[in-house]
């Protein structure tokens, strides 16, 4: 059987050999928090989207993204019902203000949503169940999966007992709960019909909506019906299929906002401090048996050989370091979780990523630890 000489050179050594494993954690580490940060930052900002029930989605074409729409005629949606296989149009009211928290009576911003509330235009049954309570005058849902101290106002509301706030200078009611939780955009997500909302923000006009949500007879193609009314609607409409207007929100995230570019740019700076780590062990390793190396390579061992030694050395590096760069993150997951609101979780598909990442880290670093050897003589080595 082949001797493993990586492995004994590397536990020939356990003070570096312990060395290069904490800084393959701590790469690996910080790999898994900008990646988990850059996931919750797409997940809580699609989040409300992907709760709309609609199969086709109308937005104005000077929409930025769920926190900036803007408003199209709401006779467009009656436009929409005009073209074969649109069954329903609804409209949806969204405004992101600032409203005073019921428990510190400090401001916040909340996200408000504003429809018909005999509609059934949300994949959100705590919604629907309490469509009733939407219908009395001033009173709206409040999201108790929101960031900040409303622990206490969320438990008299479970108790019945009324709570108001305030928006634009008008009393509100909060009647209800219902779950979706943060986002970076908003604190909280408010749900309230259209009337209210209207009450609410009088200088927004009942014949211009933010969103049309379109449903399609059964049957009917998505991408006919879509291409259809592109062609029918006037210009001042974007139509987009409800998976496609998920990934409109998410391109925002992603390529507009200099959020989604910094968690990138955290990735790849936590991948290059990993390559410098192991660089640095292997390469003290290499120096260090630099004399064994060139008795191998008197003896006729070709390059081959000792660059698999490396490489053996990096791949076990890569293994035994990534077993605890990858539990750290499951507790601090939770914590940031549990401190913003927002989706964090361990993924199978980052723990991949993040593995394979570790791989192309230490072979990486195995190739350029290996350089002065290959070019090296062995009589100049003696």
């Amino acid at each position: 059987m082949r001797t493993p000489l990586g492995w004994l050179q590397l536990r020939h050594d356990p003070g570096r050999f312990l060395v290069a494993l904490a800084g393959i954690a701590f790469a690996d580490l910080l790999m898994f928090m900008q990646l988990g940060f850059q996931a919750a930052l797409y997940d809580s900002n699609t989040r409300l989207d992907r709760s709309f029930r609609a199969d086709v989605v109308l937005i104005s074409p000077k929409a930025l993204n769920l926190q900036n729409l803007s408003t199209f005629p709401r006779r467009r949606l009656l436009q929409a019902l005009d073209v074969p296989g649109v069954s329903e149009a609804q409209g949806l009211y969204i405004r992101t203000v600032t409203w005073r928290n019921p428990q510190t009576l400090r401001s916040a911003t909340v996200q408000v949503l504003g429809f018909n509330p005999d509609a059934d235009v949300l994949r959100l049954p705590e919604v629907r169940a309490q469509a009733d309570l939407l219908k009395l005058p001033d009173t709206v849902l409040f999201d108790r999966g929101a960031r900040g101290q409303y622990k206490e106002a969320i438990a008299r509301i479970d108790r019945g007992e009324r709570v108001t706030s305030e928006i634009e200078r008008r009393t509100i009611t909060v009647g209800g709960l219902f779950r979706l939780g943060a986002s970076f955009g908003a604190d909280a997500t408010l749900m309230a019909s259209d009337q209210t909302f209207l009450r609410m923000f009088p200088r927004v006009s009942a014949g211009s909506v933010s969103v049309g949500l379109l449903t399609l007879a059964p049957g009917a193609s998505s991408e006919g019906v879509v291409e259809a009314l592109r062609r029918h609607l006037p210009n001042d409409v974007k139509v987009l299929s409800q998976a496609d207007f998920v990934q409109f929100e998410e391109n925002y995230w992603r390529v507009a906002s200099p959020v989604g570019f910094i968690f990138g740019l955290g990735t790849a700076m936590a991948f290059a401090v990993g390559v410098v780590i192991v660089v640095l062990v292997l390469s003290n390793d290499v120096n260090a048996h630099l004399a064994e190396y060139a008795t191998f390579k008197a003896m006729g061992f070709r390059n081959r050989f000792l660059l698999l030694v490396v490489v053996e050395q990096a791949l076990i590096l890569a293994a035994l370091g990534f077993i605890p760069g990858a539990l750290m993150p499951l507790w601090l997951y939770a914590v940031a979780a549990q401190a913003t609101s927002l989706p964090i979780a361990m993924t199978l598909e980052r723990a991949v990523v993040v593995f394979v990442l570790t791989l192309a880290m230490c072979l990486a670093s195995g190739a350029i630890a290996t350089r002065r050897l290959q070019a090296a003589d062995p009589a100049e080595l003696f």
